[in-house]
């Protein structure tokens, strides 16, 4: 565990997942989106990202081991999200993130918006980028950071990669990496949080599990 980078400042500004989705569609219906850029494409962006989150929270469904470790969960977390409404990766990752959470009572789900945030946002760089979604799981008492996840489930993150290093035209781009997300459906990201979870809530896996013996 690290030194809280999270500050009680920053949760005081943070939203629920819910009072999100309500910004989101309050910014759309005037033809607006989180930040300061409003040009029709951010726009565009935004109402395909409403979809896909729409999308996401009917299909993400948890595996009985997911909901197991999460019932097991004994120690009370905050996951701080930094996230944007116009970001592609935020809407496929974070309804998924939101499932994840719901499934313990003892986690709390607390979203910031990364442009309102920098100083924040800078402390958890991808490769030098302010990529998103970017999740810090906290210890809710403490505030002490347990671990983060983000911006991409690995398959997604080495396709960006790959694409990025090879200068794919951003149609293409676009196209192929929702296309991953897609066919993925989120089973991806869910298999990612079971060793995370065991380790955030220092939990045994299945190996170290002691064996019965009669």
């Amino acid at each position: 565990m690290s030194q809280a980078t999270i500050k009680a400042e920053h949760l005081a500004k943070a939203m629920t997942y819910t009072q999100y989705r309500e910004l989101i569609d309050l910014l759309l219906a005037d033809n607006k989106t989180t930040g300061t850029n409003h040009a029709p494409d951010m726009i565009e962006y935004t109402r395909m990202n409403a979809q896909r989150m729409r999308r996401v929270e009917k299909t993400t469904v948890l595996d009985d081991e997911l909901v197991h470790l999460m019932l097991s969960v004994q120690n009370k977390m905050i996951w701080v999200i930094l996230t944007e409404a116009w970001c592609g990766d935020a809407a496929q990752c974070v309804p998924a993130l939101v499932r994840i959470a719901e499934a313990s009572p003892l986690i709390e789900v607390q979203l910031l918006l990364r442009d309102e945030n920098l100083d924040l946002m800078d402390a958890y760089l991808t490769n030098g980028g302010r990529s998103i979604p970017k999740l810090i799981a906290l210890d809710a008492d403490t505030l002490e950071e347990l671990g983060t996840w983000g911006p991409r489930p690995a398959p997604a993150q080495h396709l960006f990669d790959e694409m990025k290093a090879q200068n794919v035209p951003y149609q293409q781009f676009v196209e192929q990496l929702h296309g991953w997300y897609g066919k993925d459906r989120s089973k991806t990201l869910l298999q990612e949080f079971k060793p995370l979870i065991r380790d955030w809530a220092k939990l045994q896996s299945p190996e170290e599990q002691p064996v019965e013996r009669f």
